[in-house]
């Protein structure tokens, strides 16, 4: 198995840290007399392979958005609980940055990473004006297989 080493970033992989963050914040949108954008929605993607988070203004559009793998996690670590709080605070100091505090989510899939994106969200500040699931339910499934005649 060989020695676990453990990593440390030094200070000029910090700084491309932030300089990625400070990439992903779009231009600032023009909205009225307030000048930038203050309320989005949040959609969180929760497989059971990834989590997925999109912050969106009102409209729609996509302003930032990130995934456990963009931030590094490979294989089966990308669908724990810790991958999907790290995702939401990334989206969270993008978010702060380009000016939007409430936000309603809207949660969708099955994943593990669900509630502690929602709270990790919560925690960074993030003012959560509602928190909807939108995971689509069947309600009477496919049509079944015809019966057997032997």
């Amino acid at each position: 198995m060989g020695k676990k080493r453990i990593i440390a970033k030094s200070g000029e992989e910090l700084l491309k840290d932030r300089e990625k963050i400070d990439a992903a914040v779009r231009k600032e949108v023009k909205i009225g007399a307030s000048g930038k954008i203050n309320e989005g929605r949040v959609y969180i993607n929760a497989s059971y392979n990834n989590t997925i988070i999109t912050l969106t203004d009102l409209k729609g559009n996509v302003l930032v958005w990130t995934s456990a793998g963009s931030l590094g996690f490979k294989g089966a670590k990308k669908s724990t609980p810790f991958a999907a709080s790290k995702v939401a605070e990334r989206l969270a100091q993008t978010a702060k940055k380009s000016g939007v505090e409430k936000v309603a989510v809207l949660v969708n899939g099955v994943g593990s990473g669900r509630e502690s994106a929602v709270r990790s969200l919560a925690s960074r500040g993030l003012d959560i004006i509602s928190i909807k699931d939108i995971t689509p339910i069947p309600h009477n499934g496919c049509r079944p297989r015809k019966v057997r005649r032997v």
